[in-house]
């Protein structure tokens, strides 16, 4: 556990909610406090600093105002090569991540989840489960409340906080009590130097600093964690879970001596790849002492996440589908697996390096059309044309649009743009958001 006992001087990069809560969490163990950011802070968050009485600079850093911090705490979306993140580790700062920081505050226990995909369901659905099964329990991390303004506002016991390999890039000392990993596919590549290993590398630090009484739930069907597993063996307690757990459409996993069968016609989140969140947050909260009965209610009440595979409307036959979280390849994969009418699949974006070409046999089988979304749509054309007709729109409005012209009575509208959003949004959750106006819109016609 990291000691700050040496530490006077704590600034903050970054204004969101990550960077707002490590300041929040920073004034309140009484450090000298400064929070830094290059661009505009959001009204809540300068309003919320103002109110805690935190001195803060937004629209650019003053060098020497941040390169006298003791420590810096780095917001997630702050690459490693920013200027000012160069110029720190050249003086030697220490600089870690937000989960880093908040930890040694906390006496709660952590279950910790990570992966390409499938993480903000599975932390999602944990969080409930715990919650439902009367623990004392925040969800926060990449998703919800930060865990630093969770920390800074009243201890909890428990902990379940989603992970992104940005968030693990700055944690060296911070261990998991229940680590949960569901995949790892190419994502992100543009921040790892478009080396994939280096990506493998972040993910796997999620189990780094786990003890022999800490548990390590993974998907076993995954090749490259079993392949990361077999070359060094981690401490923890290791929960594999799979297709191997399948049989006659119930997933059995146990921990221990408690057992539960997950009915897989009852969830109301359908697709292998729901069957393998539920298996993940089931291990977990068996992990985490939850009873198997209170387990399998919260498992069939559940009923998904926003912008996740989220059923909007059905207008004039035509089911349209909201999955605008799917920022990469492997969630689109698993999004068209889950398909059952012929879909009219809306992608485009912001590419992360992405490779194409496990899509093609799905698309070949259930997409009748492709319609690209964004402000460069040529490796999308270049991929998928003389597979499937592509119509290439530069707008949400023009897309929804060609959408209404080629789907007919009994197809779906699938938006799952295999990119991050930020050509035409500010984010994922904008970018499902106006899809959906745009569909309701619709419905009104």
């Amino acid at each position: 556990m990291k000691d700050f006992s040496n530490i006077k001087r704590v600034v903050i990069l970054g204004g969101g909610e990550s960077g707002y809560g490590s300041a929040v969490l920073a004034k309140t163990k009484g450090f000298d406090t400064f929070l830094s950011d290059a661009g505009k802070i959001a009204d809540r968050y300068a309003e919320g600093l103002r109110a805690e009485g935190i001195e803060f600079e937004q629209g650019g850093h003053t060098d020497e105002l941040v390169l006298s911090a003791d420590l810096v705490v780095k917001s997630p979306g702050i690459p490693d090569k920013a200027p000012m993140v160069v110029a720190l580790r050249q003086k030697g700062v220490p600089i870690i991540s937000e989960i880093e920081f908040a930890r040694p505050f906390s006496k709660g226990r952590t279950l910790c989840i990570t992966g390409s995909n499938g993480k903000t369901t599975t932390t999602t659905l944990t969080h409930r489960i715990l919650a439902e099964a009367g623990f004392d329990v925040a969800v926060g991390g990449n998703i919800g409340q930060s865990y630093a303004l969770s920390v800074a506002k009243g201890d909890k016991e428990w902990y379940v906080l989603e992970l992104s390999s940005f968030q693990l890039d700055g944690c060296y000392d911070f261990g998991a009590d229940i680590a949960v990993l569901m995949n790892i596919t190419p994502d992100h590549l543009d921040r790892y130097n478009y080396l994939f290993q280096n990506y493998v590398d972040s993910k796997m630090r999620v189990v780094r600093n786990q003890s022999a009484e800490s548990a390590f739930v993974w998907c076993g069907d995954d090749k490259v964690i079993a392949a990361e597993v077999a070359k060094n063996t981690p401490t923890a307690q290791q929960y594999p879970f799979g297709k191997a757990n399948i049989a006659d459409g119930v997933a059995t996993v146990e921990v221990g001596s408690k057992r539960v069968a997950i009915d897989l016609d009852k969830l109301q989140i359908k697709g292998l790849h729901n069957a393998y969140n539920a298996m993940a947050a089931t291990l977990a909260a068996l992990a985490a002492g939850v009873e198997p009965e209170q387990i399998e209610a919260s498992l069939y009440r559940f009923e998904g996440v926003e912008h996740r595979l989220e059923k909007v409307a059905e207008i004039d036959g035509v089911e349209w589908i909201n999955d605008s979280k799917a920022t990469n390849v492997d969630s689109v994969w698993y999004a068209l697996e889950s398909m059952t009418r012929p879909t009219v699949w809306i992608a485009g974006g912001t590419d992360k390096g992405n490779d194409y070409e496990p899509l093609k046999e799905f698309v070949g089988k259930k997409v009748k059309t492709l319609v690209c979304m964004g402000l460069n749509n040529a490796k999308l054309i270049d991929n998928f044309q003389g597979i499937v007709p592509v119509y290439n729109t530069s707008s949400l409005d023009e897309a929804v649009q060609v959408c209404r012209q080629v789907a007919q009575r009994g197809d779906a509208v699938l938006l799952s743009p295999a990119c991050a959003s930020f050509d035409l949004f500010k984010n994922y959750e904008q970018r499902g958001t106006l899809f959906k106006e745009k569909v309701m819109e619709l419905a009104k016609k």
